[in-house]
């Protein structure tokens, strides 16, 4: 990876995951009036889950896809390895996990509340931009995939079809 490569992927880490789930997370916590004492070990279990997700996901959009996880800088191949076979939006459900996590470790009701929101937020933005933009830009290639791997709930088994290989 260049120097350049690795700038922009740094700066697309720290802009969406790490403001979605790190920074805003961090700032509603103080407002949290009804925190309870969290859960560490299922908090851990889900914050590290969420962070190993999106690590992959990161990982392949820049091998795979030539590009980053921000729309400004968006993959440039249709994006079809690793946990991309099982589902197809691994990193926003890394995301979910990570604030998921937040929310169990802090016992925050307020956490659970904007995980709620950023799911519906979520899948409003894949239904509303992402979904039409990929069908456009990939044409058959996504048809295929999108036919054969569920938007939110994993397959138990990676598809292998022709997109994938």
């Amino acid at each position: 990876m260049t120097l350049g490569g690795m700038a922009r992927q740094i700066l697309a880490i720290a802009v969406l995951p790490g403001v979605v789930a790190g920074v805003v997370p961090w700032l509603l916590l103080p407002m949290d009036p009804c925190r309870r004492q969290g859960s560490n070990v299922a908090g851990a279990a889900l914050a590290g889950a969420g962070l190993l997700v999106l690590a992959a996901c990161i990982r392949d959009f820049w091998r795979t896809g030539h590009g980053t996880l921000a729309p400004w800088d968006p993959p440039t191949r249709l994006v079809v390895v690793g946990l991309y076979r099982f589902v197809r939006n691994p990193m926003y459900l890394g995301v979910l996990f990570c604030v998921a996590g937040w929310a169990a470790l802090a016992g925050s009701l307020l956490l659970l509340g904007y995980l709620l929101m950023l799911s519906v937020g979520f899948h409003l933005r894949v239904l509303l931009n992402e979904e039409p933009r990929l069908a456009l830009q990939f044409a058959a290639e996504w048809t295929e995939y999108r036919a054969a791997v569920p938007r939110w709930v994993p397959r138990l088994r990676p598809w292998l079809g022709r997109a994938a290989s």
